[in-house]
């Protein structure tokens, strides 16, 4: 039977990070918008939190509790804060879950504890495709053996590219079967765009061309079986869990200034379309975190949530773009201006239909 109240341990850490968000990412949400830049000193704060350390192995530096719940919870928090500042706090968990999972020995002790020490080392995951169609379970992607190595050759997009990183996993097909190369940033062939996208201005992405990109065989995590699939949905569970975060952050703003707005001599939440708009809101919010926390305790009970977590996914992310624009209209000619935050999350909520793999829990 599904338990859906979080343990008290998992209660003390969503509302560690709650306070976290509301002190430390929400308030510095509109500069770093405007700035398209992300504060250093706050990654190193996020790090200090141990928030992806947590889920790795205690041989490599980790706390060895891995928890996809958990990380939905850790996951909303962050993007109730922001959902630019989220992805890239929770970034090395790009590198350090596929590692964590399919890496060898050698090659967790080679990668993993950059990525859970001391300070914060951002990761990179490359597996979205800028073409119609694309498939994150059928790369187009190449890589052909070489010598004692492969030989990478395609096209990818939205990146993650943030200061600071050296590395890079990258998808690609390979003897009719995926697999995950780590590549350096500063590898020969590599070329890295920065791309500008509506929302998310913060967060620093890169389209990448691969052409001829050396990789060593001891650089290959192999992506046998499911270990694909499992990689997206704990992806659909992140992007689901941040837009729930992105979801309430506008609705909390739209009920407290509906409370405050006066028209016609009484507060225009006392108005039943604002009411029922706002009811609507609720409803669908607490609906679709249901949904991820179905998946999510699906991927820790080790069942398949492929169904579960695709739906999560679609239905939080179209819950997040209708309750951002509905905050909007309840701000009226106020949520159209940048000095609410409805009309930042609007623009953040449009990008969850094409954010794959942006984070992972």
């Amino acid at each position: 039977m599904i338990d859906f109240d979080p343990s008290e341990e998992q209660q003390l850490i969503a509302e560690t990070v709650k306070q976290f968000a509301q002190n430390e990412v929400r308030p510095r949400a509109r500069d770093c918008d405007e700035a398209g830049k992300l504060p250093a000193e706050l990654l190193q704060e996020a790090h200090a939190l141990g928030l992806v350390a947590n889920a790795i192995d205690e041989r490599f530096g980790g706390g060895g509790a891995r928890s996809a719940v958990t990380g939905a919870l850790v996951a909303e928090e962050l993007g109730w804060g922001d959902l630019a500042i989220a992805l890239a706090i929770l970034s090395p968990s790009l590198e350090a879950l596929p590692i964590s999972d399919l890496g060898s020995d050698e090659q967790k002790q080679r990668w993993l504890p950059a990525l859970t020490g001391q300070r914060f080392r951002p990761g990179s995951l490359a597996l979205t495709e800028p073409h119609y169609g694309a498939d994150p379970l059928r790369p187009e992607t190449r890589a052909r053996r070489e010598g004692g190595g492969y030989v990478l050759d395609g096209h990818k997009c939205l990146v993650p590219w943030i200061e600071g990183g050296d590395g890079c996993l990258v998808s690609a097909a390979c003897d009719g079967e995926a697999r995950l190369f780590r590549v350096s940033r500063s590898q020969a062939g590599i070329t890295a765009t920065p791309e500008r996208y509506m929302g998310i201005q913060a967060l620093p992405t890169a389209e990448l061309v691969l052409s001829g990109v050396q990789v060593a065989e001891a650089d290959t995590l192999p992506l046998a079986g499911d270990a694909l699939p499992r990689l997206i949905q704990r992806g659909r569970v992140a992007q689901g869990a941040m837009a729930i975060g992105v979801a309430r952050a506008a609705y909390e703003i739209a009920r407290e200034y509906a409370k405050e707005r006066q028209a016609f001599g009484a507060p225009i939440a006392t108005k039943q379309a604002i009411a029922f708009k706002l009811a609507d809101m609720a409803i669908e919010i607490d609906a679709a975190r249901l949904l991820v926390w179905e998946a999510a305790w699906r991927i820790d009970e080790g069942l398949d949530a492929q169904r579960e977590a695709t739906l999560a996914y679609r239905q939080a992310s179209r819950i997040a773009l209708e309750v951002s624009d509905g905050a909007v209209q309840v701000l009226g000619g106020h949520g159209y201006t940048r000095e609410y935050l409805p009309e930042l999350c609007l623009r953040n909520a449009r990008g969850f239909t094409c954010f794959e793999a942006l984070s992972l829990v």
